[in-house]
């Protein structure tokens, strides 16, 4: 098992070597442009757009009405371009690399095939970590604009002009991810639906209880009446003040999350080392039941331990 390994990881590598020698650095000039040989008006789809087509066609047959890993609504919160089959083909890719990498480093140990498990099944979670942590830096950085957002709005009405107009020009100048919300919020108005709910609306899907305020003090607005820029003005100095505590609690709390982070990233780092500079630890520590057993207890107390820091870390207020 261990020699057809190393042969097929050889194989791969000068295939990739091969690729990159004579369809990338040395790619081969056509006499004649292709769009001279071709006739006007036939659009040409390459092999490598249909097979792409028709594997993202079959990914999302076999994906669709079923609970997905990778949402659409997921992705367009972290703000990544791409559609769950495309994400699905990316992390297989992404995890059958992986898998490669695990049981080359593995066959010097004995260990390619658990390694190689082990870094497949481990690619799929990362994936959806990296896309928790878009989602929520891409909330955090809403949260920060709501400050700025509420004084242009206010702004705008004092000058005269409409609630809606107001909002859109607001989408428009806004830097992501307000822009895009707003954008999203003025779709969804000109389709027919109320400014207020599709205000509160957005407020649940970024998590923000300071933009649940301006969608209140916008719905109070249409229903009594008022000066709407007046009220804007007082919701941007209690958003404006709460900013300002929410950086100090977390300036306050950065020694605390960095140590959680160093003591999630300890024990993976030494796992990694140990096969590494170590080879014939892993053999003898899997080979036993104990060491089995003793994997699995640490894995699910990393587990805990990791939400208990997040739980300590994050300050409610």
């Amino acid at each position: 098992m261990t020699a057809a390994l190393l042969v097929l990881g050889i194989v791969l590598g000068l295939l990739a070597v091969l690729t990159l020698v004579f369809l990338v650095i040395a790619p081969p000039a056509p006499r004649v442009a292709a769009s001279r040989r071709r006739a006007p008006g036939v659009e040409h789809v390459s092999l490598l757009n249909r097979a792409s087509a028709r594997t993202t066609a079959a990914v999302d047959a076999a994906t669709s009405g079923r609970a997905r890993f990778f949402g659409p609504e997921q992705l367009e919160l972290a703000g990544i371009a791409a559609t769950p089959s495309q994400i699905v083909i990316y992390v297989a890719s992404a995890a059958s690399g992986a898998a490669l990498v695990g049981a080359l480093l593995g066959l010097a140990s004995g260990t390619a095939i658990i390694l190689a498990v082990f870094f497949a099944v481990a690619t799929p979670l990362v994936a959806k970590l990296i896309v928790m942590l878009k989602t929520g830096r891409r909330r955090t950085r809403f949260a920060d604009q709501i400050d700025d957002t509420v004084q242009l709005m206010a702004g705008g009405l004092r000058a005269g002009h409409g609630l809606s107009r107001t909002i859109s020009a607001v989408a428009s100048e806004a830097p992501a991810p307000m822009g895009e919300e707003l954008a999203r919020v003025m779709n969804e108005t000109r389709l027919g639906r109320d400014l207020p709910g599709s205000l509160s609306t957005t407020a649940q899907r970024m998590r923000s209880d300071d933009f649940e305020w301006v969608a209140q003090a916008v719905s109070i607005n249409a229903e009594t009446g008022g000066n709407l820029a007046e009220v804007l003005d007082r919701v941007g100095t209690t958003i404006r003040e709460r900013n300002q505590i929410r950086r100090q609690v977390k300036a306050l709390s950065a020694e605390g999350r960095l140590s959680g982070i160093i003591l999630i990233a300890l024990p993976i780092g030494m796992f990694i080392l140990l096969s590494v500079i170590q080879p014939s630890f892993l053999p003898s520590f899997f080979g036993t039941f104990i060491g089995i057993v003793a994997f699995i207890v640490g894995i699910i107390l990393l587990i805990l331990g990791t939400l208990w820091i997040a739980a300590v870390v994050r300050v409610k207020f």
